[in-house]
């Protein structure tokens, strides 16, 4: 079970991420998830989105670079060796993590979502799924 991501490059510019976050909310998409790493002259912002087709669509309409990738969305426990617990269960299953980043915390459940980027999506869902781990759908973090 995956979910869907977007890359979109952005110049390293003041404004740009306000623009980007502006056509997208005008359009009624909702972030999820986001993560941006970035270099002295460019970014990749890294979203998981509510519609993820129309914020596709809209932001390459307004010239933006952007890809499509599947990426995990993990539920942990929100305490000490949550996320330790994952990344244990990848490496047993020699699963390499390219990258991941936190999506949002569920304090009611002391949960919290990882979303991972892993060299075998496959692979890890099957360990994560048979390690009892709750995988988010799509349509499961849409309506987060």
């Amino acid at each position: 079970m995956t979910v869907k991501q977007l890359s979109v490059f952005v110049e390293n510019r003041p404004g740009r991420l306000s623009e980007i976050t502006g056509v997208l909310g005008a359009a009624g998409i909702n972030i999820r998830a986001i993560s941006i790493a970035d270099t002295k002259d460019f970014g990749i912002m890294r979203i998981i989105v509510s519609n993820t087709e129309s914020a596709e669509k809209v932001l390459k309409e307004h010239g933006c670079i952007v890809t499509k990738s599947n990426v995990i969305a993990v539920v942990i426990d929100d305490e000490p060796c949550g996320m330790a617990k994952v990344m244990e269960t990848l490496y047993k299953d020699n699963i390499s993590v390219e990258y991941m980043y936190a999506a949002f915390l569920n304090t009611s459940e002391n949960t919290a979502c990882l979303i991972l980027r892993v060299d075998s999506n496959e692979k890890a869902v099957t360990a994560l799924t048979e390690k009892n781990f709750k995988l988010l759908s799509e349509s499961e973090m849409k309506n987060i």
